[in-house]
């Protein structure tokens, strides 16, 4: 086989991981069986490969996409006689038409089915997360694998296993109802925010994986067009977009990573921090208020401010408090004690964060060392800036934790 262009293939895996989910979803519906959807439309994908390079894309590549799918998972069946007469009867009504290619409302409603399916409570969380990754977003074993620094046969062997629960205990592949669906909903945003917090803050070689909050804030955005009247999702991209515009001023020509209150706010992302600010709007309009939702509000100022001196620290400590109403958690007392020095000093934020069951969290000791070092109780400073790294193995927040403890003095060193 000819090598296919670097560009060419490298334009099919964009144009394959866009529509990934809906085919895998549209073919899970008919089919039943998630192993089976996915293997289709792998094939699929191959073929693209294959006739892309010299033909071009077609005009509906999501349409190419799932027929082909479609076409190989019939194959797949008729070859399979042990098959049951469910998919006895999906091939049947699907070799009715060979032109046949789902309305986009129904390929929509089928991704959101997917979505909640791999964010089922029986699953774990990671489990949720790669298997999101995988489904809907169309990563592959190895790119997950990275993702969470774990052996790719090891990820392999999650992933099936988590696909095998969910053919073992039924899960239905189905949108919750309207009493299930807040509980649902949660799980299905948690899972979205830890993929782009995983690509923000990477826990790999490098302080920022693009790829990985590229893919949250697509999904994110496909979500909120097939849940528009939900506050929450809206709110989860807002922060989203409003976070990852300050993307390119995060790190220093060297590589080393920058505070928000010493960035070049000149680098950041106009056309995103736009974004991510109507949506704040679009969340106060509907008056239905959530922790994303407070998050991207608390963005939102920060973006406002034209510099790090002129932020309006007042209201964030007044958002941070709403949010640690709705959502009484240690790591946000110990975000709204950042906000709490800036108006009330130093002092009354290590008062509020000293009793916090933090040990495990570097943040917790790198913001109190910070606060010691304000109060010029440098050994004490110097302590928690070692207490902090010992517990985070990013490179790049462990060469700023170095420079902020050697800046303690001659008590800063070992």
């Amino acid at each position: 086989m000819a090598e296919v262009p670097v560009l060419a293939a490298a334009e099919i895996e964009r144009v394959f991981r866009e529509v990934h989910g809906h085919a895998v979803a549209v073919l899970v519906r008919a089919f039943g069986d998630i192993s089976l959807a996915e293997e289709a439309v792998q094939d699929a994908f191959a073929e693209a490969l294959r006739r892309w390079p010299s033909t071009g894309p077609p005009p509906s590549p999501a349409g190419w996409i799932i027929a082909a799918a479609r076409n190989r998972a019939i194959d797949r069946l008729r070859r399979e006689a042990s098959r049951d007469h469910r998919h006895a009867e999906a091939v049947r009504l699907f070799a009715q038409d060979a032109d046949w290619e789902p309305p986009m409302d129904e390929v929509n409603d089928d991704c959101l089915r997917l979505m909640f399916t791999c964010c089922h409570p029986a699953l774990g969380i990671e489990a949720r997360t790669a298997l999101t990754l995988r489904l809907v977003g169309g990563l592959t074993t190895a790119e997950i694998a990275h993702a969470f620094l774990t052996p790719e046969t090891t990820m392999a062997q999650r992933l099936a296993r988590a696909k095998g629960k969910i053919r073992d205990a039924g899960i239905p592949f189905c949108t919750p109802g309207a009493d299930e669906l807040p509980a649902r909903l949660g799980a299905v945003l948690a899972v979205l925010y830890l993929v782009f917090n995983e690509g923000y803050v990477s826990s790999g070689g490098g302080l920022i994986r693009d790829d990985l909050s590229a893919e949250a804030i697509r999904l994110g955005r496909l979500l909120a067009e097939l849940m528009p009247g939900e506050p929450e999702v809206i709110g989860l991209l807002a922060l989203m977009l409003l976070t990852q515009s300050r993307r390119a001023a995060r790190l220093d020509a060297d590589g080393g990573m920058v505070l928000l209150a010493d960035q070049d706010r000149r680098r950041w992302d106009l056309a995103l921090l736009a974004e991510g600010q109507a949506l704040v709007r679009t969340c106060l309009r509907l008056n239905r208020p959530g922790p994303y939702q407070i998050q991207a509000a608390i963005n939102a100022v920060h973006a406002d401010a034209p510099s790090a001196a002129a932020t309006d620290w007042r209201q964030i400590l007044q958002l941070y408090g709403q949010l640690l109403r709705i959502a009484p958690t240690p790591v946000v007392a110990l975000n709204r004690a950042v906000a709490l020095a800036e108006v009330e000093g130093p002092s009354a934020a290590l008062t509020a964060i000293d009793g916090l069951d933090l040990q495990p969290y570097y943040l917790f000791h790198a913001i109190r060392a910070d606060l010691l070092s304000r109060l010029d109780r440098r050994p004490e400073a110097a302590a928690a800036y070692g207490a902090a790294l010992a517990r985070t193995a990013n490179p790049a927040e462990r060469a700023f934790l170095q420079a902020r403890r050697a800046l303690c003095g001659p008590t800063g060193e070992g």
